[in-house]
């Protein structure tokens, strides 16, 4: 695949909401496809069923697409935990709405979550650094709930918790368990909720060998 579509046609710009989705969709499975560098404007053109000059309508480059997808990835979620922590009864119900909405994003949008995972990279610096603090942003709105549920853990360990409870989530971006949708759902909140709320850590000794114990 080739990025044959180099120069921005001239023009005023018609915005349609619904076609500017539609590319979104289509580049966000091809990347996932092929990756970021051999997937050209022509090809999400292609796929989302529109010309290149109706993409540069909505965006000034493959790099615009990324970002916007990206900005509507991290825009999403960071409003689904402002919702969860301005409507949770107590921080416990809190944490886990922070869990299921993080668990159903990676499912349901499995597509653009490994996207989002793999190519930030890709991104202009600029970009980048401004999703990065937007990313921080919606991992401090945990880190917030969980202190309120954990006083007696220091802010280094809420954090350290919190990007291990999203990592053991977003591990099922990369293999297929055969396991069905509820059953994929209910193990990986047992997960982020077995790391966020454990009092016990483990321990670096090498366990005793039972025939030491005979």
């Amino acid at each position: 695949m080739t990025d044959n579509a180099t120069a921005r046609p001239a023009g005023p710009r018609r915005r349609d909401p619904e076609r500017r989705q539609r590319i979104l969709t289509a580049a966000a499975q091809l990347v996932a496809q092929h990756g970021f560098h051999d997937v050209g404007m022509a090809d999400i053109g292609a796929a989302a069923g529109v010309t290149g000059s109706a993409i540069y309508r909505h965006f000034d480059g493959k790099s615009a697409v990324l970002v916007a997808m990206f900005d509507q990835v991290i825009d999403e979620l960071s409003r689904d935990a402002e919702d969860v922590v301005t409507t949770a009864v107590d921080p416990r119900q809190a944490v886990r709405r922070l869990i299921r909405a993080q668990v159903m994003f990676v499912l349901t949008d499995r597509t653009l979550a490994r996207v989002y995972h793999n190519e930030i990279t890709n991104l202009p610096d600029a970009d980048r650094h401004r999703l990065r603090r937007k990313q921080r942003m919606y991992i401090e709105e945990w880190v917030h709930v969980l202190a309120a549920l954990r006083p007696e853990i220091n802010e280094a360990e809420l954090r350290a918790r919190v990007h291990a409870a999203i990592g053991a989530i977003q591990s099922t971006l990369f293999y297929q368990s055969g396991l069905s949708e509820q059953r994929l759902i209910g193990l990986m909140g047992a997960a982020a909720e077995a790391v966020l709320f454990s009092t016990e850590l483990f321990s670096t000794e090498d366990p005793a060998d039972p025939a030491d114990r005979a």
